[in-house]
């Protein structure tokens, strides 16, 4: 589906025409629920990272500063630099150390993007069995002690809000956390700095179009498939229970009826508030991204701080984005000078 209206029309699911699921909370046996259940990880895991990201907002010129100066190879920056600056969220730090390299592994094996590419599928598998085993020990450890305020996001997929969930069960919910974090908010990060950089008369815009103009023009999240519970007509076409839906937001957010110049990056676009409905880079309906707020406040700030600070500079290194569960940018290398230094030396 390319056109917004329909588009809505499966993702807010409001006439019950496609079965129930969630394109986070899937598990082996199915989706994690009840919805309720769900709701409450996700206000539970959306505080955790909301009080870490407000206790070290100051922490982000000194953590961009580290890590991308001078020069910084992209995507993988932006995971990397996420990762770092949610670490304790997302495994505290007295964790096990083997829990720690685990993590560590899963992220350089599986959300960097092109990542699983580099490996075997069979050292994929073996790395996969024991990073889960690893994770699975420790939620079953963490169930058996209780956990009475939830520490990192593995504590909160533990206690499942209140459920009984199988440790299995909250190890692949967890994981879903850290692909959610380290990998579409680093890649989101990626898009914005990408752009802002091969359009340097942009840098002055305030940072939200900018980030919005980005998550318009790239969706990281950009493909969600529902099936049909029943047979009905969407769009001028039949379809069923034996169908499956696909929502394209790329086609989407690039619907010509809805935007001028859809192609093109212009973050001044969003100088007006729009409302459009041809704009969900978070989804749609109930299941739209829990985190999708704080996800804005980390992106608006990490490049607020790029383009007041510094200087940015982009090369591309690659032949086109990463195509994949997520939409990541392709390879490009960063260059930032501050810009005090830059004026100084002009004088």
């Amino acid at each position: 589906m390319a056109g917004p209206a329909a588009a809505r029309e499966v993702m807010g699911n409001q006439r019950g025409t496609f079965m129930e699921t969630s394109d986070f909370f899937h598990v082996r046996n199915g989706v994690l629920g009840p919805r309720s259940a769900q709701i409450e990880i996700g206000r539970a895991a959306r505080s955790l990272i909301r009080h870490r990201l407000d206790a070290h907002r100051a922490d982000l010129p000194r953590l961009v500063a580290g890590r991308l100066v001078p020069t910084s190879t992209w995507p993988d920056a932006g995971n990397l630099l996420v990762r770092e600056h949610l670490r304790d969220v997302l495994l505290c730090p007295d964790a096990p150390a083997e829990l720690h390299k685990a993590v560590d592994g899963i992220i350089t094996r599986a959300v960097l993007a092109g990542a699983r590419q580099r490996h075997s599928v069979m050292s994929r598998l073996l790395f996969r069995r024991r990073a889960m085993s690893a994770l699975v020990q420790e939620a079953q450890a963490r169930r058996r002690a209780g956990v009475a305020e939830p520490r990192d996001l593995l504590d909160v997929a533990v206690t499942g809000a209140g459920l009984a969930v199988d440790p299995g069960e909250a190890a692949e919910v967890y994981l879903s956390f850290l692909f959610a974090t380290v990998g579409s908010l680093g890649f989101a990060l990626g898009w914005s700095v990408y752009l802002v950089g091969t359009h340097p008369d942009t840098s002055t815009d305030e940072p939200s179009w900018i980030v919005r103009e980005a998550l318009r023009l790239w969706p990281v999240a950009w493909l969600f498939a529902r099936r049909p519970s029943r047979e009905h007509e969407l769009a001028g076409v039949t379809v069923g229970p034996h169908d499956e839906v696909n929502v394209c937001l790329y086609l989407v957010h690039r619907h010509p009826r809805h935007w001028e110049r859809p192609d093109e990056f212009e973050p001044r676009r969003w100088a007006t508030p729009l409302h459009d409905p041809a704009f969900m880079p978070f989804g749609f309906g109930p299941h739209t991204c829990a985190g999708a707020t704080v996800t804005m406040t980390l992106l608006q700030d990490l490049i607020s701080i790029i383009t007041r600070d510094w200087h940015l500079s982009v090369t591309a290194t690659g032949n086109g984005p990463h195509l994949g569960p997520a939409l990541a940018p392709p390879r490009f290398t960063a260059e930032l000078h501050a810009r005090g230094a830059t004026a100084r030396g002009g004088e």
